[in-house]
């Protein structure tokens, strides 16, 4: 039994309500909490407006830290589940940040919209939907390329059973220097 290969065809359900019918859900409260650490974070370099970005900086780039470090680490399965993670994320920010304008959704513990701040700043708060549309059709480019991923490391390519002896010689040989 494949437990990788289970796991991405549950997965598979969940990708599609991501890209189609995405909404608030339980990964978004870990993503608040990373969120908002961020901003205490990037607190300590005395810029406001790297304050404000800091929480979407830490959100984003957290997935992706962890999805390289597995990657390196040649867990591939595994760097391509923390890219799921970082596709999601990237949905959670297209909602936050289509709304900047309307500012309709509730803030933790009050206090103002991150995307309104900086949208206004670079005079693009007007365009805050498009602009959420286009993130979010990234993201959903990342969380099926992810899946594929997990997919494809989920299923490894069989080895022969039969080497040349050249490859045994390599392989024997290959730190001797």
């Amino acid at each position: 039994m494949n437990i990788k290969l289970i796991a991405v065809w549950a997965l598979l359900p969940y990708t599609l309500w991501l890209a189609f019918e995405y909404d608030y859900h339980f990964i978004d409260g870990a993503n608040l909490l990373i969120h908002e650490a961020g901003h205490l974070l990037f607190n300590f370099f005395g810029n406001h407006i790297l304050m404000v970005a800091g929480g979407t900086i830490l959100q984003l780039s957290l997935p992706v830290i962890f999805s390289l470090h597995l990657y390196f680490r040649n867990e591939k399965y595994e760097a391509a589940v923390c890219s799921l993670w970082f596709g999601e994320s990237l949905m959670y920010t297209a909602v936050y940040l289509g709304d900047a304008q309307a500012q309709k959704l509730p803030l933790w513990g009050g206090g103002s919209h991150d995307w309104t701040f900086l949208l206004s700043r670079v005079n693009l708060l007007g365009y805050c939907g498009e602009i959420a549309d286009i993130l979010h059709a990234f993201a959903v480019l990342v969380v099926f390329a992810s899946l594929f991923q997990m997919f494809k490391f989920a299923n490894p390519p069989t080895r022969t059973a039969l080497k040349t002896a050249e490859q045994i010689y390599q392989e024997e040989h290959e730190y001797d220097l």
